[in-house]
């Protein structure tokens, strides 16, 4: 349970600054009390939390508008310099540990539902200080809302976030080339594989993007054909043992914390036969541009 402690919400006397989506601030001010607890409330669908010289504890209670989505999640990134606190996330007055301070947290995903009857809530508890004057440190993580929306959005698990490495029925590849956040259509250059991430990343050279939600897929001048093309890297688990294969593809997925996550990829020429059928049947979920 949580102990009983003293709720202080931010305002600026407390040296934060913050608005809906992102929030700055030191933890000097918990030195007035050992039961301060400086509470935070954020309101967007993503963001992020910065506490510089951590002190005593942060309680970040995430309200993003779910008005228009369902069967949603929130996902916690810690940043790659997290060092001098604990992260718990907080269920019904009861924390539960996700990240220590000695911990490795900088590859880690952490996601847990955001539709339940209670709302998300970060909890970080400053590690003591055994060296007198409080470290300079900085605890940080980004946050963001997932929604499941499509079969190209990963699945959630225990520790984050995974994809499934089973090939797309014609069902979820007619769903995805519609909800994704990117649909491109290229070639495989290379396949790179990071064990310590668990992770495969492969590069694409895209011949077309459809649509992208951000700019994961960048436009480059080919010196061998003089002309623009798209690079990017797409990820996804190395237990799916993703190889370089030849021919054109169909990418799609989602984006999260600026990365792309492959869903569906099938050869563009079989997408073109299920997509013909299915229209054909006027059972296809939207119109996809044909070239």
């Amino acid at each position: 349970m949580l102990p009983n402690l003293i709720i202080l919400t931010c305002f600026l006397a407390l040296r934060c600054a913050a608005d809906l989506c992102n929030w700055t601030g030191s933890g000097f001010a918990a030195g007035v009390d050992s039961r301060i607890v400086l509470q935070v409330r954020l309101r967007c669908t993503k963001g992020s939390v910065r506490w510089v010289y951590p002190g005593q504890a942060l309680r970040v209670v995430l309200e993003p508008n779910l008005s228009s989505a369902r069967h949603t999640s929130i996902c916690i990134k810690p940043s790659p310099s997290f060092g001098g606190a604990s992260m718990f996330i907080e269920r019904a007055g009861q924390l539960q540990l996700l990240v220590t301070d000695s911990g490795r947290p900088e590859y880690q995903v952490f996601c847990f539902p955001a539709d339940g009857p209670h709302k998300p809530v970060i909890y970080l508890q400053a590690s003591p200080q055994s060296d007198g004057p409080r470290n300079r440190r900085t605890v940080g993580f980004k946050y963001e809302l997932l929604t499941n929306r499509s079969a190209a959005a990963p699945n959630l698990g225990p520790s984050g976030l995974e994809t499934s490495c089973r090939p797309c029925n014609d069902t979820e590849l007619l769903m995805a080339i519609c909800s994704s956040d990117f649909v491109v259509r290229g070639y495989i250059k290379k396949v790179t594989h990071d064990s310590r991430r668990q992770m495969s990343s492969v590069e694409v050279s895209a011949l077309r993007v459809y649509w992208q939600r951000s700019g994961v897929f960048e436009q480059q001048l080919d010196p061998l054909v003089s002309c623009q093309s798209w690079r990017g890297h797409i990820h996804t688990l190395l237990q799916c043992h993703v190889k370089p294969g030849d021919g054109e593809f169909l990418f799609t997925g989602s984006e999260h914390f600026g990365e792309a996550w492959l869903g569906c990829a099938p050869r563009y020429k079989d997408f073109l036969s299920v997509y013909h059928n299915a229209r054909t049947a006027r059972q296809n979920s939207c119109d996809f541009p044909l070239d």
